[in-house]
């Protein structure tokens, strides 16, 4: 009896395993913070590199002066594809390019509409305010694009370049993260001087048609 007495006072007084307990029970918590951190950071980074995409395509389809072609509009997403890189934006993404203009009419029929279109990306992302065509004679699109509290519309003889930048977020952690989480950013630029705001295909290119 005596021994066990000694061998529970020893027990009781031993200190070695302790430090190892304390991180079994840290770990799980620590591994959680550190995860979730990682995660969060790559979700912000998302967002910052999806808004520049669609600054991007909008500012680089503005600047073309002379004439719009689809040589253009190549470029333009040629750029984007470099601002999104290693987001693997073109299987899961979708960019909308669309040059809305006055339609040039009067009374009821009178407002905006979407001369023309383009679209790069594979992502089953449909444009939110019309596809190409939309507002040709009629008064559909007569306060312009964009989200009911920020309207944009462009003044006579001119356009505006109009994108709709779509990505579906591709998370680190698959089983924390919902992988069907789209980001999507919209934004739009003035063309600088451009008189001619019909699109032409002078080298016969591909057209990148919102399918």
């Amino acid at each position: 009896m005596q021994r066990l007495r000694l061998l529970a006072r020893r027990l009781g007084a031993d200190r070695g395993g302790v430090a190892m307990i304390e991180f079994a029970l840290a770990a799980p918590l620590f591994l959680t913070i550190v995860l979730a951190g990682l995660e969060l950071t790559n979700l912000a980074l998302a967002h910052l590199r999806v808004s520049q995409v669609a600054m991007t395509v909008a500012d680089n389809a503005g600047r073309v002066t002379v004439g719009i072609d689809e040589a253009h509009i190549h470029e333009v997403f040629a750029g984007a594809r470099v601002v999104a890189s290693n987001l693997d934006f073109e299987d899961n993404g979708r960019v909308i390019l669309s040059s809305l203009e006055d339609n040039g009419e009067t009374g009821g029929n009178r407002g905006q509409m979407i001369r023309w279109q383009r679209c790069w990306g594979a992502l089953d992302a449909r444009p939110a305010y019309g596809n190409e065509g939309e507002g040709r004679g009629n008064g559909r699109l007569r306060q312009g694009m964009g989200r009911a509290n920020n309207r944009i519309a462009a003044s006579p003889g001119t356009a505006v370049m109009f994108v709709e930048a779509n990505y579906r977020y591709q998370p680190i952690l698959n089983f924390w993260f919902n992988s069907e989480r789209t980001i999507r950013y919209e934004t739009a630029f003035n063309v600088r001087s451009r008189q001619n705001q019909v699109i032409s295909n002078t080298q016969d290119l591909d057209v990148m048609e919102c399918d």
